[in-house]
């Protein structure tokens, strides 16, 4: 993604639905798409956790509408996948 000021967040896979924001803290993300409620949040071409909530292309995509797929144990036995 790119502004008049430079480059805003980077994406490093095709698969990327989001991007790493570089203006904003650490580790926040920005949607390249409309993400769909329930969808998996595809960060560097893995699977980093799952929408809670629509977000639309270009908003701010962190905990407050992301919710970790990792160590989850009450995901266990679900199919859910743990070394992502």
């Amino acid at each position: 993604m790119q502004s008049k000021i430079g480059i805003e967040a980077i994406a490093l896979r095709e698969a990327d639905n989001v991007a790493t924001a570089l203006r904003i803290p650490f580790g926040h993300k920005l949607a390249l798409i409309d993400i769909p409620q329930g969808a998996n949040i595809v960060k560097y071409g893995e699977v980093m956790g799952r929408a809670t909530q629509v977000i639309p292309a270009g908003t701010h995509a962190h905990i407050h509408n992301i919710e970790s797929l990792r160590g989850r144990g009450d995901l266990e036995g679900k199919g859910a996948s743990h070394g992502v």
